[in-house]
């Protein structure tokens, strides 16, 4: 009997042991940091080259359109990359061409580009110049970019939170040098792609934008936003941006990256 006894504490001890360490691996496992969260969304893959046909709309308080059809052209080099959009409609914003080169060395400053027609002239865009607005729309040029991971610090404001009916992970991103203070951002990334849904952009702790991704799409193995929505409470304005026609991994002319394409307004 005694032996019996000792053999079912023996057997209890031991599949408390089983699973206290499974509950330690499964914890483990999630209970990963906001940055290496980060992490994951920043080596995502983006593929080598990316092109498509991009219908820009923008919505103003009273609810007027203006519609314009661009050609977007992206080419990657590892985490560093180069894009040109060119502007083919309406006709008052036709030949406008838009060129960045983005660096992910922090200590390396970007590159960009605007080439005005009704000008004749290519400006390049100062880094004090990156809080305008691209041509009338809700984007700032540091909307944009790419921000080097390193220029924000993380914190999880929510691990896990249903969204659009997939599960995602919530992150507060902060500016390591605020220009404004209560400058943050607050991510929604999709827990299965690492793909940011949605962006709530504060200022002076006040939301001010909110980004929201509607559609993604595979192609090519690679996930691509076709439809995104820039909501602009300031202004009381908003951008809708369409993507179609997109082909990924194609081979792109290297000579659409340089300056001196951009005075051409067509590719």
């Amino acid at each position: 009997m005694n032996v019996d006894k000792r053999r079912f504490k023996m057997k209890k001890l031991f599949l408390l042991i089983i699973a206290s360490l499974l509950s330690f691996s499964l914890t483990g496992a999630e209970e990963m940091s906001a940055r290496q969260a980060m992490d994951l969304v920043d080596n995502r893959d983006e593929g080598k080259t990316s092109q498509s046909e991009i219908e820009m709309i923008l919505v103003n308080k009273r609810g007027k359109k203006r519609v314009r059809q661009i050609k977007s052209f992206t080419e990657n080099y590892g985490k560093d990359s180069k894009s040109v959009m060119f502007f083919e409609k309406p006709a008052d914003v036709k030949g406008t061409a838009f060129l960045a080169w983005e660096y992910d060395d922090i200590s390396k400053e970007d590159a960009k580009w605007l080439y005005l027609p009704a000008l004749r002239k290519v400006r390049r865009i100062s880094g004090s110049s990156e809080d305008d607005y691209f041509m009338g729309s809700d984007f700032t040029y540091d909307d944009m970019g790419d921000r080097n991971i390193d220029e924000d610090t993380y914190e999880f404001v929510e691990r896990s939170k249903i969204e659009n009916g997939h599960d995602c992970r919530v992150i507060k991103a902060t500016p390591t040098e605020q220009k404004v203070s209560g400058t943050y951002k607050i991510l929604t990334i999709r827990k299965d792609n690492n793909v940011v849904i949605k962006v709530d952009y504060y200022k002076k702790e006040k939301l001010v934008k909110t980004l929201t991704v509607n559609s993604i799409k595979k192609i090519s193995g690679i996930w691509i936003a076709e439809q995104m929505i820039m909501d602009n409470y300031e202004k009381k304005h908003k951008t809708i941006i369409n993507m179609s026609e997109i082909k990924i991994n194609e081979p792109i002319k290297k000579s659409l990256f340089e300056v001196s394409t951009l005075s051409r307004g067509r590719f």
